[in-house]
């Protein structure tokens, strides 16, 4: 499988709705590493590494009906893969 990491910020209404723990929930589905944090914005980063089939579920997931709260965009970044730690930190 081709390893790969994206990076993703979302806006919306996506924090103190369990938004980053459905994110968490999501990429252990998918078997990706990562974190899931609130930024001081209101927005929320999430950075998951792992086979880029799932990566890019995560990344539709994210735009679909599933998440909490009302994601109105996404901005995302694919990047090289980095040393992962084991499972995906809710921050």
């Amino acid at each position: 499988m081709d390893e790969s990491r994206i990076e993703i910020c979302v806006q919306g209404r996506v924090q103190g709705v369990g938004f980053r723990y459905w994110a968490r929930s999501k990429a252990a589905q998918l078997g990706l590493t990562g974190s899931a944090t609130n930024l001081p914005d209101g927005r929320v980063s999430i950075v998951a590494q792992g086979p880029r089939d799932q990566c890019q579920q995560l990344l539709d997931a994210l735009r679909g009906a599933e998440p909490p709260g009302a994601v109105t965009r996404i901005q995302q970044n694919w990047t090289d893969p980095q040393q992962a730690a084991a499972g995906f930190d809710v921050g």
